[in-house]
């Protein structure tokens, strides 16, 4: 059966200084958490701002100039891989978020973020499910943090060759994890996701690479099917 589209998403908010936040890279188990926060200009619209994912590599790429260019404030938040070991993947994208609405030149009126809830903080806010689909400032925002952590994915196949980073990006596919049984895991592996503690207790690292001088505890918060 196929799915029923969402109807159009009516904000309460109807001033100009309306932030939308997405997410990219809960899922992989390599790098970062990377999220973006954009405030459109009303004056400079963007033709054809859609969900990250449904667009090809040329049109985002060429959406995230356009969108750096035109838009009336921008920022990108991240949390790394030893921040994600440490807190667990949904309090890290959270901490991403407020760290890239932090960023912002302007601070905002509104806040919308993408998916079925919000951080816990102070701006007024609300999720929007499948807002990358919905909303063109959410949209904008998934296209700044794909476009970004695809770019730093192929910079780390540069510096671990082998694994297959600028083709999968990360994300636990057949190659990555024949990749990982077969080279260890590298340093910004994700050592609280199972697939690496495995790896790591069974193959050790990359190339000899650093372990930790002790290794730590972590909480357990695997998440699966995510973006």
């Amino acid at each position: 059966m196929a799915r029923v589209p969402l109807p159009p998403f009516e904000c309460r908010y109807t001033g100009s200084l309306l932030a939308g936040v997405d997410e990219v890279g809960r899922g992989p188990l390599i790098g970062a958490v990377v999220t973006a926060a954009v405030i459109l200009d009303p004056d400079r619209p963007i033709a054809g701002l859609a969900d990250s994912k449904k667009l090809t590599e040329k049109r985002r790429n060429a959406l995230y100039e356009q969108i750096l260019d035109q838009a009336l404030a921008w920022s990108i938040g991240r949390c790394e891989a030893r921040e994600i070991d440490e807190l667990n993947i949904y309090q890290a994208t959270m901490l991403a978020m407020e760290r890239a609405v932090c960023g912002l030149s302007i601070p905002p009126e509104y806040v919308l973020v993408d998916g079925n809830r919000c951080p816990k903080w102070h701006w007024p806010s609300e999720p929007v499910i499948k807002g990358d689909s919905r909303v063109e400032a959410i949209s904008a925002a998934s296209i700044l943090a794909k476009v970004t952590r695809d770019r730093e994915m192929e910079a780390l196949e540069e510096r671990f060759p082998g694994f297959g980073l600028a083709q999968h990006k990360g994300y636990p596919t057949p190659v990555h994890l024949e990749a990982l049984r077969r080279l260890g895991a590298t340093s910004e592996h994700r050592r609280s996701f199972r697939p690496v503690q495995e790896v790591i207790d069974q193959v050790g690292w990359f190339s000899g690479g650093p372990a930790a001088e002790s290794e730590p505890v972590f909480r357990t918060d695997l998440f699966e099917d995510i973006d």
